[in-house]
């Protein structure tokens, strides 16, 4: 690869969740909503395509927008908000793209000869007679679409909603929340087929107990087998579900990925995950012999700043998957150098002295206003914002996973703010045995650095940065400093 990869993936002044990668040709594309730092809402920005070579995840390329929310015509105001979308390429050649406007309960189309667009309106899924679906008494309430065409061809569409929502913000009553749907379209990639059905119930028989459905659909084949990706009811996970059959049959898989590490280890405690939680939206890519699950992390202490993350994760040869942990070195395809300087806003693990939180549109005061969170010093869409991680105080730990620690002989910190006391490091997250203490005495609007001898003995290792202390900074960057020659050698 030209470079290393990082998680987030795609650069620090982007925030596209929800994504959806596929390779099209010799390039890696990802779709995703847009969400816009410092807005009071989800996906407020348009659609836009990020890229990059298949045998080079490290170099993502910028695609532009794709699509406008006010290019349909059912929403030339741009009033309503383009959620979540999913692309494939239809029998004809052709890209479609599949998109709901926020809570309206329609879902409308796009077509265009690239997978990077420009993508033109081209209709509304809808019945054989032109109705809308969403629009007949007993439809299911259009939303998240997962597109699907089969081997042979056939079009499938799957959906579905957890919470119901009221006919107010709708425009039309009668819609059905029990679940995950799927419906098969025709050829022209617009028209049902065939009608309905409830595929992933979200409670009671046929239900995944404690994984049940809420959101997020996407449909993955491989080795001859479907796969569900979905978001479960904790909407801090992705889930999946397997069937030899794409419209019956599915049987829960486990978790495939948490964006607070829940239910790795047998861990559930939501107040103490590895990181702060929130909703989470992705799917699976296979590519180069390896599988990969891309998701999405909160920032900004709100639901409304959530940035692109991928994993590597591990399928055995019975096609389980193993769930993968996050980490600051998703896509790098192994550990990061133990060696230069290195963003702290790549840190996977972040909590308070208390814990951690749930980032949750409808009560943010679940997080607590002393928690350290990722943010950046610029207003959206600019490109020279630095995104950090604000607010460290007594007892708040960043975590870095992982570096391969060769020859280390010190470590540093790059901070601001105003703050007294020590910042540990450690390999381990219970600090059991701390490698190195930074002293700081800190009055400094501007980063300041800090550097000690290291005692961290080779191999891939974490590293937990704990501040035990008075008052608070902010975390900018960490150095790794060993012998350069180590690196070089390698490298030839």
């Amino acid at each position: 690869m030209k470079g290393q990869a990082f998680n987030p993936y795609l650069p620090e002044y982007e925030y596209i969740p929800d994504g959806e990668p596929y390779v099209f040709g010799d390039r890696v594309y990802v779709y995703g909503s847009h969400d816009r730092f410092g807005a009071p809402m989800f996906c407020m920005n348009d659609y836009v395509c990020w890229s990059a070579p298949a045998d080079d995840l490290s170099d993502w390329r910028y695609e532009g927008v794709i699509f406008r929310k006010n290019q349909d015509p059912k929403n030339r105001l741009g009033v309503r908000l383009l959620f979540a979308p999913d692309i494939t390429r239809g029998p004809d050649g052709s890209f479609y793209l599949y998109y709901a406007f926020d809570f309206m309960g329609i879902m409308g189309v796009a077509k265009a000869d690239s997978p990077v667009g420009p993508f033109e309106f081209y209709g509304h899924v809808q019945y054989a007679d032109g109705t809308l679906w969403g629009r007949k008494k007993g439809d299911s309430f259009p939303f998240d679409p997962g597109i699907f065409v089969d081997d042979d061809g056939r079009v499938y569409l799957y959906s579905g909603f957890y919470t119901p929502v009221p006919a107010i913000v709708t425009g039309f009553r009668s819609l059905g929340f029990m679940g995950g749907y799927v419906l098969e379209l025709e050829q022209d990639m617009k028209t049902i087929r065939k009608p309905e059905k409830l595929l992933f119930p979200k409670e009671g028989k046929g239900s995944f107990e404690n994984h049940e459905f809420f959101e997020a659909s996407s449909m993955r084949k491989y080795n001859g087998k479907y796969y569900f990706v979905y978001s479960s009811r904790h909407n801090h996970e992705l889930c999946y579900a397997v069937s030899k059959s794409p419209t019956e049959g599915f049987r829960f898989g486990g978790t495939l990925v948490s964006n607070g590490d829940l239910f790795l280890d047998g861990n559930e405690d939501e107040s103490h995950a590895a990181n702060y939680i929130g909703n989470t939206h992705g799917s699976l890519l296979h590519l180069n012999g390896k599988y990969y699950i891309f998701y999405h992390r909160h920032t900004n202490r709100s639901s409304y700043a959530r940035q692109a993350c991928a994993e590597e994760i591990v399928m055995d040869e019975n096609g389980h998957f193993q769930q993968a942990e996050m980490t600051s070195c998703g896509l790098n395809g192994g550990p990061l150098k133990g060696i230069g300087r290195y963003e702290a806003r790549i840190a996977c693990n972040l909590w308070s002295k208390k814990g951690t939180g749930r980032y949750d549109c409808k009560n943010p005061k679940k997080v607590f206003a002393d928690d350290p969170y990722f943010t950046q010093d610029k207003k959206d869409g600019d490109e020279s914002a630095r995104q950090y991680i604000a607010n460290m105080r007594d007892g708040a730990v960043a975590g870095f996973k992982y570096f391969e620690i060769r020859k280390l002989k010190k470590i540093g910190v790059v901070i601001s703010g105003y703050a007294s006391g020590i910042i540990k490091v450690s390999e381990s997250r219970d600090f059991s045995r701390v490698n190195a203490e930074i002293i700081i005495e800190l009055e400094s609007s501007t980063p300041v650095d800090f550097e000690v001898a290291c005692s961290i003995s080779d191999g891939k290792k974490a590293l937990f940065f704990k501040f035990c202390g008075t008052g608070s900074f902010d975390f900018w960057d960490i150095e790794l400093s060993g012998e350069e020659n180590v690196w070089k050698r390698e490298k030839n």
